[in-house]
């Protein structure tokens, strides 16, 4: 195929002026074979096969970001919910954590995802005493990240398990609050929670997932921002949703060209493309400023949700048609603390409480 010399110099550009990047190279590791009755013999399985497995990651990662140009942020790696194995073993989950942060340590990766429950339909004893640990768990660890599925479109919610992750998230705030709270910022509460979300704080390898993979998470906000900018204020819905269509084509096809690099020299199978908008607080890296290029006065005043749930559908389209590998959440990410557009919404009291929830349920 005939690589344009325009497409060269767009995609130079929206890496230097627009933000784009590969937030996260996330390996996938599958840990039910390390399962076993004595929660001390397990640990020392799971840390063997975490060191053994991804020992190259960071390496490969930034091989790639060096030869391609390309920045790549994060390199991660999600695991078999932890819930699964302290079933089998019973005992102090809190050494599960800690045999995680010691072989994400050892390897040099940023987070590592796992430490998780999934309690949609009920709670076995395992969930339990996992869910219970999670404080301790992530005061106690540095690179550890929690996450708790209590609902599904399928199943509904769990009101039980609401009521006691309330409770955790306060808890986890508390016991880490000499360290800005960061414990809360380490733990995610899911409905719908995907198996293959390379993003953290909320990534975990599913149990339907093959034994190792690689999974890549591109992020750019920016891009998609700049991109409405060129149409001008006279671009009609359906104008608008193909711009945002083509761009996040764009987008797709770079993280499936790292994240295919990245696994053939690994040898470890490509999993997923997902293609979130994922905000900082930089200048231009913001999803509220994509609402409002589509034609909102401000984030979180009338139209946001209608406008939110286009941006969504449309970055899931777009991505499809450039990739057969789209998965993870593929959407908008709308965090109030990263996002330098929300936050000034929020600011001038237009972004509530109850606005934001209703944001929620078209996210993703």
């Amino acid at each position: 195929m005939r690589i344009e010399s325009d497409n060269i110099l767009e995609t130079i550009h929206m890496i230097e002026e627009d933000c784009l990047d590969i937030r996260t190279v996330t390996m996938g590791i599958s840990l039910l074979d390390c399962a076993d009755e004595d929660i001390d013999r397990s640990c020392e399985k799971i840390y063997k096969k975490i060191t053994t497995k991804a020992k190259d990651l960071v390496k490969v990662a930034k091989d790639i970001s060096r030869e391609y140009g390309i920045p790549i942020i994060n390199q991660r790696v999600s695991v078999t919910p932890i819930a699964l194995l302290q079933s089998v073993s019973g005992g102090d989950c809190v050494k599960y954590a800690k045999a995680l942060d010691k072989a994400g340590k050892e390897i040099g990766i940023n987070f590592i995802g796992g430490y998780s429950a999934l309690v949609q339909k009920g709670m076995t004893q395992g969930d339990r005493e996992l869910i219970m640990s999670i404080p301790q768990a992530l005061k106690e660890t540095d690179i550890v990240c929690s996450s708790v599925n209590i609902g599904s479109t399928k199943a509904g919610i769990n009101m039980d398990a609401v009521k006691v992750m309330g409770q955790i998230v306060h808890e986890c705030a508390e016991v880490t609050k000499d360290n800005n709270c960061f414990g809360a910022a380490k733990l995610v509460v899911f409905c719908n929670a995907v198996e293959d979300n390379p993003f953290m704080a909320g990534a975990f390898h599913g149990v339907s997932e093959p034994d190792c993979v690689i999974n890549v998470g591109v992020s750019g906000p920016g891009v998609v921002r700049a991109a409405l900018q060129k149409l001008g204020e006279h671009a009609s819905m359906d104008e608008v949703a193909a711009c945002i269509k083509q761009t996040a084509f764009k987008i797709t096809r770079m993280g499936q060209l790292v994240g295919r690099e990245a696994s053939q020299r690994l040898n470890v199978p490509f999993g997923i493309v997902d293609l979130s908008l994922a905000p900082t607080p930089a200048v231009g890296d913001s999803v509220a400023q994509i609402l409002e290029e589509i034609g909102l006065e401000v984030c979180g005043g009338p139209g946001t949700t209608a406008a939110l749930a286009m941006l969504n559908d449309a970055v899931k389209k777009g991505g499809v048609m450039a990739s057969s590998s789209v998965g993870g959440l593929s959407g908008a990410f709308i965090p109030v603390s990263e996002d330098a557009g929300m936050i000034s919404a929020a600011e001038q009291g237009i972004l509530t409480i109850e606005k934001l929830e209703a944001m929620t349920a078209v996210c993703s």
